[in-house]
């Protein structure tokens, strides 16, 4: 048994997200069937639309992968602006205060996948600060890459 879906056949909705300027198009994929603890979608942000910034810790504790496939836009983290392309993949992971706006004249489009951190990863910690790409952040950490 397999699934497939596509983002021309799945049924797409358009909402305000964490009190972000204008709607956003969100498509997401195997909602009903997905067993593992993520969701995963597709985003389109309208130029000037923004998802508002927010922050998941606690019980809303989540970690936020955005990988951006059309577009150009600024994504801020813990008080850093961080441009974002095509191509570029940011974690935002819990309890870091985040959001992205669409800064273009098109439209600025990413995959989201996000989910409840299953496992502590110690040695993550023990590395310290990692940087990926173009900037690191001493506290909640906030990765930007610019890809291979």
């Amino acid at each position: 048994m397999h699934y497939k879906t596509s983002e021309s056949t799945a049924t797409s909705y358009t909402q305000v997200i964490h009190d972000g300027d204008g709607e956003i198009t969100t498509t997401p994929f195997f909602r009903d069937v997905l067993r593992v603890p993520v969701s995963f979608g597709i985003w389109e942000l309208a130029p000037g639309v923004s998802e508002g910034g927010h922050t998941h810790k606690g019980d809303d504790a989540q970690e936020e992968l955005y990988y951006f496939i059309e577009g150009e836009g600024i994504m801020w983290a813990d008080g850093e602006d961080v441009p974002v392309k095509v191509g570029d993949a940011v974690l935002a992971p819990e309890g870091s205060d985040h959001g992205v706006r669409n800064t273009g004249h098109g439209p600025l489009k990413l995959v989201i996948l996000f989910g409840t951190p299953a496992v502590e990863r110690p040695e993550i910690q023990a590395r310290g600060p990692v940087q990926v790409a173009r900037h690191i952040w001493p506290g909640p950490m906030f990765l930007a890459t610019d890809g291979p």
